[in-house]
């Protein structure tokens, strides 16, 4: 795995507090909540689109969902023109939605398990993140 400058680490912390500012109140209300977690971005690694932009992609655990997130590695880069995005991952095809976090912020979700709420503990949400990225970006072939 290639370390993520300090930088990049800073903005994924923001997206993720972003996140916490815009959807927490209506999460709460969600019977899948689960206050044992919170919102993490992680295992968040380099991803080269197939435009040749370069992004971010890892995992986003919040108190009601597991889903692949993809972050456009230029914090000034414009809001996309497009909703919907599909990557090509080692696994398949994945489609992504874009979700605002803000005015000038977002990032693309690609939503895996909505449902968190056995998850006993931030540690274990964590875990489970980190084996979903493995199988993700992990073809088939590798694994035979």
């Amino acid at each position: 795995m290639q370390a993520l400058t300090g930088e990049q680490y800073a903005r994924l912390r923001q997206l993720s507090e972003a996140w916490s500012r815009c959807h927490l109140k209506d999460a709460k209300r969600d019977p899948r909540f689960n206050p044992r977690l919170g919102v993490d971005a992680i295992c968040f690694q380099p991803h080269r689109l197939d435009d040749g932009r370069l992004g971010l992609l890892g995992a986003l655990v919040t108190p009601v969902s597991l889903s692949l997130a993809l972050v456009i590695d230029q914090p000034s880069t414009p809001r996309p023109v497009t909703e919907h995005l599909m990557l090509s991952l080692p696994t398949g095809h994945y489609p992504f939605m874009f979700e605002s976090l803000g005015e000038a912020e977002g990032w693309w979700r690609c939503e895996l398990l909505d449902d968190l709420s056995d998850v006993g503990s931030l540690q274990q949400g964590s875990r489970l993140a980190q084996q979903l990225m493995e199988r993700v970006m992990t073809s088939a072939a590798s694994n035979t």
